[in-house]
């Protein structure tokens, strides 16, 4: 882990990858797939949000505080349910360099490598913002404050580089009400308009695969605010400002719902031809009127082809920066909410199983390990829910002529077209746990993907 660095910033060196173990071989038969769709090589485990949403070809995340990591409920109920994380703050200027050209990333690193080893995608949040703007930043003259500014985002994305998938380069610049105009702050005052196409100039230079993303609240609906960051966005794509996708934070309560024009306000931007994302979504409120409203928000992001996918603003009531409003998925003491399942549901998944008595829920997620002329080994990983589970059963189809000759760390058995394997030695998870299985395929010509079903825990 890398702490306090003065002047440049490393990028962070990679994780190994992981070694091989030596399997033993327990051999199967011949598989045939009838009218079978593969789906991407992925598996089509609904039991957990990241999971169905895959399946839909979305991510599911929420936003993170390092210090929580290390509360168990917390973190397994993370790593059971979704595939993508969002520092809450950690990220932020005045945590990361609050003395100029002094950066620390401990806590930041701790978000990244968590996300990293239970293989979940990392938003980056945020670049440039008004707010949470140490003190010296502010105190900065034009000049300086355009160094400073091009170079913390150079230190940031370098040490970061190949490890997010996309950033909020730039946070909430414009005004609320019905001016449309940008907001006041030491960036706009002292660079003017251009200061938002030169942060993500400069972002592009030093990462040109990671995703550059403009983040604001308030722009739900098609309004003031929303028309003048259409218009910008509009003028960047015409003009090849590096732009590839439009944040909307999506912070509703009773005083601001979901706006009836909400999918076809994030069509209009995907229009333009950059990606959309719900951000920072929490919607207060609790029961069947806070799941119909959770409902709407994750049917218009369905909608819309480009919406490429769903954060909520924490994993936690408990934690929720408006915590009295009740506004996420999980209670204080992590039990589903009907906002859960009305979620889920909208995706297209099911929990897989009860949570009681010992049995909870667990998703199966597909890998290809290795591949070779002819053939190639793939790998089940099975992770339990929210709760533990004492054995687990997951079906595999392989396209035919396809050949299964040899399973691992599980006890298959064939029926017509399916190989259900269930769990051997390994089926006993703690919560948010996880496990393996794997098999060998003789392609005999087709190299298709295999279809893994929705894993059932007991």
């Amino acid at each position: 882990m890398l702490q306090k660095t003065s002047g440049g910033t490393p990028a962070r060196p990679r994780p190994p990858a992981s070694a091989g173990r030596a399997l033993s071989f327990l051999t199967a038969g011949v598989l045939a797939a009838a009218g079978v769709v593969a789906l991407a090589g992925n598996a089509q485990a609904v039991g957990a949000l990241g999971d169905a949403a895959a399946a839909k070809g979305r991510y599911f995340g929420t936003a993170v505080a390092a210090n929580h990591l290390g509360e168990a409920a917390y973190a397994s109920t993370l790593d059971a349910q979704f595939d993508s994380v969002t520092p809450e703050n950690e990220m932020k200027w005045d945590a990361l360099e609050s003395s100029r050209n002094s950066f620390d990333f401990a806590a930041a690193d701790r978000i990244v490598d968590h996300a990293q080893s239970k293989g979940m995608k990392v938003r980056g949040h945020t670049l440039v913002w008004h707010s949470q703007l140490p003190g010296w930043v502010s105190g900065l003259g034009a000049t300086d404050l355009r160094s400073a500014m091009n170079n913390h985002i150079t230190q940031v994305m370098t040490h970061y580089k190949g490890e997010i998938d996309s950033w909020d380069v730039v946070n909430e610049a414009y005004q609320d009400g019905g001016s449309g105009a940008r907001r006041s702050s030491p960036f706009q005052d002292k660079l003017g308009n251009g200061f938002i196409e030169e942060a993500f100039r400069t972002a592009r230079t030093v990462d040109a695969d990671a995703k550059l993303c403009y983040n604001d609240y308030n722009t739900d609906g098609q309004n003031a605010k929303s028309n003048a960051v259409y218009d910008m966005v509009k003028d960047f794509k015409q003009r090849g400002v590096p732009i590839d996708c439009v944040g909307f934070q999506s912070h509703f309560n009773s005083n601001s719902p979901v706006p009836s024009d909400f999918q076809v306000n994030l069509q209009r931007f995907a229009d333009l031809g950059v990606d959309v994302q719900i951000t920072e979504l929490d919607i207060e409120g609790s029961g069947s009127a806070q799941a119909a409203n959770y409902t709407k928000v994750v049917n218009a992001c369905l909608a819309v082809t480009r919406c490429t996918g769903i954060t909520v603003w924490g994993v936690t009531d408990k934690y929720s920066w408006r915590s009295s409003g009740t506004p996420l998925l999980f209670d204080g003491d992590y039990n589903k909410k009907p906002a859960y399942d009305a979620v889920l549901a909208a995706l297209g998944g099911s929990s897989g199983g009860g949570e009681g008595g010992g049995t909870g829920a667990c998703t199966a997620v597909y890998t290809q390990t290795s591949t070779w002329n002819g053939g190639y080994n793939g790998q089940v990983t099975v992770k339990a829910g929210s709760s533990g589970i004492t054995g687990w059963t997951v079906p595999v189809t392989v396209p035919s002529p396809q050949r299964v000759s040899a399973v691992w760390n599980g006890t298959p058995t064939t029926s017509g077209s399916v190989m259900t394997v269930k769990s051997a030695w390994n089926g006993t998870l703690a919560a948010g746990a996880s496990t393996s299985f794997g098999f060998t395929v003789t392609t005999n010509g087709n190299t298709s993907a295999p279809v893994v079903g929705a894993c059932t825990a007991s």
